[in-house]
């Protein structure tokens, strides 16, 4: 986790896509995983990690800081990690904010309906 926040903090993309497992095709989103790197984040708070179902499956709660157009704003996430041939990788992500069970992609819209990406809105 504080790997792949720091690569976004130095604008690492390459390192970003390689780090999510290869089931989410990250590739095709490279330009919006591109347009999250150039952020202006500030700093990362890692609440808590847990163990998954498995051995190869962790999960890191954290909150991660940005600032956009002079306020500061809060991406809170659940993330889900499996590990695979030795590496941790990304799988997905839940807003705990907003509802436990409510499960949502790196891409998909905000939920307030502005149109833009959730974690570049209310996430």
């Amino acid at each position: 986790m504080r790997a792949r926040y720091s690569a976004h903090v130095v604008g690492l993309v390459d390192f970003i896509v390689s780090t999510y497992h290869p089931s989410c095709n990250a590739e095709t989103d490279r330009e919006a995983i591109a347009d999250s790197v150039n952020s202006n984040w500030k700093r990362l708070q890692v609440i808590k990690s847990d163990n998954g179902s498995t051995e190869n499956e962790g999960y890191v709660h954290f909150k991660a800081f940005i600032e956009e157009q002079g306020k500061e704003l809060c991406l809170e996430e659940r993330s889900r990690f499996v590990k695979e041939d030795g590496l941790w990788f990304y799988i997905d992500g839940e807003f705990p904010q907003h509802n436990q069970t409510l499960k949502l992609g790196r891409n998909d819209p905000c939920i307030c309906g502005s149109g833009k990406k959730y974690k570049k809105c209310c996430g």
